[in-house]
């Protein structure tokens, strides 16, 4: 069974309440119940994590060399600021897919840029917390060849 990391950046703990408008009513737990059980049928495992530390990420992304199969990584702000999660992401060797439950291209143009896209294998913007499910649907593909 092939391992995938879910990652999620900073202010993502906070889902459900932070700008319900924009983001939804769904908590984080919501999204790792939903990354859990998708999953699940797809023969995939998964771990999930969450940090607002930029360090933190990218040690847990360093970790998932050797251990995961993949990444699915919604990066929050860091999209649009961060060379050391790109670094860190160049050095892994499976898929990331990028995640965003927003539409980054609709918001502020500051969010229209991501370093992050520049590594992903795919990215998933405006779907939503189905984004998650999407993005672990396209990595069972292409784990599978």
């Amino acid at each position: 069974m092939a391992d995938v990391l879910v990652l999620n950046g900073p202010n993502l703990n906070m889902l459900g309440t932070r700008q319900p408008e924009v983001y939804g009513h769904e908590t984080l737990a919501d999204v790792e119940a939903l990354c859990a059980s998708t999953a699940e049928s797809l023969g995939l495992g998964v771990t999930c994590k969450q940090s607002n530390h930029e360090g933190e990420l990218v040690t847990l992304i360093q970790q998932a060399r050797g251990s995961a199969a993949a990444i699915v990584i919604n990066p929050g702000a860091y999209s649009h600021t961060s060379v050391a999660i790109l670094d860190a992401l160049n050095i892994f060797d499976g898929p990331v897919l990028e995640v965003h439950i927003s539409n980054i291209h609709a918001r502020e143009a500051f969010r229209h840029h991501s370093f992050v896209s520049q590594r992903a294998t795919g990215v998933i913007a405006g779907c939503g917390v189905q984004g998650y499910a999407l993005a672990l649907s396209r990595i069972a593909t292409l784990l599978r060849g």
